[in-house]
This record gives structure tokens, C-alpha cells and sequence, in this order.
């Protein structure tokens, strides 16, 4: 018999915000029995569960999560996620339209957004 992941968890200062972060990312709903305050909060449909630990976040994620945007480019969806809370931690797009971005969600975890399926396709 083999294993299936049934959530990724990521600890974080205060669960229930960092999950509202994700969630509008997602756009997915937190879970509707998860509230402000909950030491482990929910996003429907993704999998993550964010759980509320003592300790701050000090060094770069051993895993992070990679984001294709499904219908803006990646260029559009960086910003879009600047205007949620992120910040962009390294540049990586290159002048040819390749490469990525490096932001961190309002608890500094790092993820990358790539070109969407249509950037790869052209």
C-alpha cells in the first residue's frame, strides 16, 4: 500500500492570516470552520494547511511551492501578488521572457511565479 500527501503544512506566526493570504492567491476559500484566531487554518481545495507555531521563520524554505498563473501572464500575476501583500524577493526573467520571480508571502516563505501556460505555449 502506497501514501498520498494529504496536506502540506506550513507553520506561520498566525495561521488564519497567512491562510487569507493563500487563499486570495488561489483564489480558494479558507475552510469554513477555520476563523481568526485558530491555530490551524485550511484552504479548500489546495491542500494547505497553515498552523500557528511560537517560533519565527529564520532561513530559506527547504520547499517551496512554484505558481503558474492560468489566465494572466506571469509578469501581471507578480504584480497582482505585490498588491496582496508579497514582495519580491530575486529577479530571475530574463530579457528574452524566460526565467521567474521570487516573492515571499507576508511571513517571508519563498515561492516562485513561472510564465503561464500560454507564455509557454508562444
Amino acid at each position: 500500500m502506497t501514501s498520498a500527501i494529504r496536506h502540506v503544512t506550513i507553520d506561520s506566526a498566525d495561521a488564519y492570516a497567512l491562510a487569507r493570504f493563500w487563499s486570495q492567491v488561489l483564489d480558494l476559500p479558507v475552510h469554513e470552520d477555520d476563523k481568526p484566531g485558530d491555530e490551524d487554518v485550511l484552504i479548500e481545495g489546495a491542500g494547505l494547511l497553515f498552523v500557528t507555531v511560537p517560533e519565527l521563520k529564520t532561513v530559506k524554505n527547504r520547499v517551496h511551492v512554484d505558481l503558474q498563473p492560468q489566465d494572466r501572464t506571469r509578469d501581471e500575476e507578480v504584480e497582482r501578488l505585490l498588491t496582496l501583500g508579497a514582495t519580491l524577493v530575486d529577479d530571475r526573467r530574463t530579457p528574452d521572457g524566460r526565467g521567474w520571480a521570487v516573492l515571499a508571502d507576508p511571513e517571508g516563505n519563498e515561492f516562485c511565479v513561472e510564465r503561464g501556460a500560454a507564455e509557454r505555449a508562444g
